[in-house]
């Protein structure tokens, strides 16, 4: 009875339409409507959903907004595929209503370039969204008009929650973040559409076909389905090479790291200050500051970026290098490198005029069972797939790329300015 009850739910109730280019129509509740027009939630279509990377691909000015309807739109497609299965999880129809919330705003909790600012000391977006769920006017939205409590959709969105005991927790967070979660799913999508590339496109229809429940893990992926988790380890190594760490968009990215944290450093910032802000909010806090760092800012905005002279493979076993994993002890290299430069070249360097960038550890792993067609579940590892772990290494090595961004003026009078910095950076 609860899981006809569930699937009339998800079958009848969802009959409010919102156009998207990538997925035509998204229905949504009229309940879930009231969650799409507050405040928390409106703030996502003033924050790109990949910062600065327009500077590249003019097309990638989608916001949060769309790319989380996106997400709740194959978080209800991947749950309504689920319950019709032969073995179909035992779920609650409050539960199923707090997993679709915990979709819809799985992204409110982010202030710009968030996930670019990770090494830095701020909260993670999960923590603010929970809070953020936990404020008026969203707890009392969800527990009035949607029908679910507020914890529970905290919880699923948070990991850090106490999940109170709950059995169906622990399945909606494996299936909100894991190898073919929805959050995954639509921003490879979305994000290839919109930079005009090819690299993220799935078959996402086939993907949901393939999945079946896992009681402990979420799902599981038939032996058929195997190709579309290569695709997206491919895709994602595709997107991250083309796209996301983009040399020009690791610069800029770079510039506006370096500035937030000698900003928080110097007491010019506080993580409060970052909280909350959209992206115009962003670039005029930091513009109305005559504080000497925040020029990097300034100049991202007005497209004024530092450009390459150095270009390395990032390898951690080697001490010189894994130092710069410190930024304190980075931020005194490029000091140095400034006082340098500017004794080889004759022109005053600033030291917000050399930035070092070090993309952060990412992962190609994939923990997902696959069904066989025996029935009868192994691990993706050994399952036959091309993806081996050598293979998985050698992506990384290839993206992760040490990087020594300087102003244009160096380049254009020291030619050997590439050897000189890689000298330096050996000691």
């Amino acid at each position: 009875m609860q899981g006809n009850q569930i699937l009339h739910h998800l079958d009848q109730d969802y009959t409010e339409p919102i156009r998207d280019p990538l997925w035509k129509h998204i229905y949504l509740s009229p309940q879930m409507m009231t969650i799409v027009a507050s405040e928390p939630f409106q703030k996502l279509y003033r924050i790109k959903q990949l910062g600065i990377t327009h500077l590249v691909y003019p097309g990638a000015t989608h916001t949060r907004f769309v790319h989380s309807l996106g997400v709740f739109h194959l978080a209800k497609r991947v749950l309504r595929g689920l319950l019709a299965s032969e073995n179909a999880p035992s779920l609650s129809l409050e539960g199923v209503k707090a997993f679709l919330c915990a979709a819809l705003l799985h992204d409110i909790g982010h202030f710009p370039f968030t996930h670019s600012l990770k090494e830095l000391p701020l909260r993670e977006h999960e923590s603010l969204t929970a809070d953020l769920i936990y404020a008026p006017p969203l707890e009392n939205l969800l527990k009035h008009q949607v029908g679910t409590e507020p914890w529970m959709v905290a919880a699923i969105v948070d990991p850090h929650l106490d999940d109170e005991g709950s059995s169906e927790i622990p399945f909606f967070r494996n299936l909100l973040s894991g190898v073919l979660d929805p959050d995954k799913l639509d921003y490879l999508n979305r994000d290839a559409y919109f930079c005009g590339v090819p690299y993220g496109i799935q078959d996402t229809d086939f993907v949901i076909g393939r999945i079946h429940p896992h009681p402990q893990r979420g799902i599981s992926l038939d032996l058929t389905g195997l190709p579309a988790a290569e695709n997206v380890l491919f895709s994602k190594y595709l997107m991250y090479r083309a796209v996301y760490w983009h040399r020009t968009v690791r610069i800029a990215t770079a510039m506006i790291k370096k500035a937030v944290f000698l900003g928080l450093r110097d007491g010019m910032l506080s993580p409060e200050d970052l909280y909350g802000l959209d992206d115009e909010e962003f670039f005029h806090t930091t513009v109305e500051q005559s504080y000497r760092p925040f020029s990097l800012i300034q100049r991202v905005a007005s497209r004024r970026l530092l450009k390459s002279a150095m270009e390395t493979p990032f390898d951690p076993s080697s001490p010189p290098m894994e130092k710069l994993l410190d930024l304190e002890y980075r931020n005194a290299k490029e000091e140095d490198i400034a006082r340098i430069l500017s004794r080889e070249t004759g022109i005053s360097l600033e030291p917000e005029d050399v930035v070092i960038d070090i993309p952060e550890q990412i992962s190609f792993e994939i923990d997902i069972p696959i069904l066989l067609p025996t029935g009868n579940l192994v691990e993706y590892a050994d399952a036959g797939s091309v993806f081996s772990p050598p293979v998985v290494e050698g992506f990384v090595r290839t993206l992760r790329v040490l990087r020594v961004a300087v102003i244009p003026e160096v380049l254009d009078s020291l030619p050997r300015v590439s050897i000189l910095l890689k000298e330096f950076l050996r000691t």
